[in-house]
């Protein structure tokens, strides 16, 4: 029987899914039939996970927000203000600020915070 000389696309895609397996350990990087296994687990991992770290991301730009709005004392008095306060405030005056951007600037720059708190205020 005659050889046959074959392409080199098996290789081409084994090396492929290697080179995305290269930082798995043991077998799992070495051995074709589990890399792929364990190339579709991460993928459908990462997947999941993006949702999940949007939802971590949320929590805490409301928890820094809260931590700012709760302890700016309005008025002189020693009333507090609350985060669900602040942000319904935010939306009868109209202030169309999103989670992200005020949980930066409460953090980075805390007088253009003041002035959008007392805004609300008055």
């Amino acid at each position: 029987m005659t050889r046959v000389i074959r392409g080199y696309a098996a290789r081409r895609r084994r090396k492929k899914i290697r080179l995305f397996a290269s930082t798995f350990r043991g077998t799992h990087s070495r051995l074709t039939r589990t890399t792929i296994q364990q190339k579709t687990k991460a993928l459908v991992s990462s997947h999941q996970d993006s949702d999940k770290k949007k939802r971590d991301f949320r929590r805490l730009w409301i928890t820094r927000i809260n931590a700012v709005t709760r302890f700016r004392e309005i008025r002189q008095s020693r009333i507090f203000y609350s985060y669900s306060h602040f942000i319904h405030s935010l939306y009868k005056n109209q202030l169309f600020l999103n989670r992200k951007i005020l949980a930066q600037i409460a953090i980075s720059n805390k007088n253009c915070f003041d002035m959008i708190f007392n805004k609300i205020i008055k």
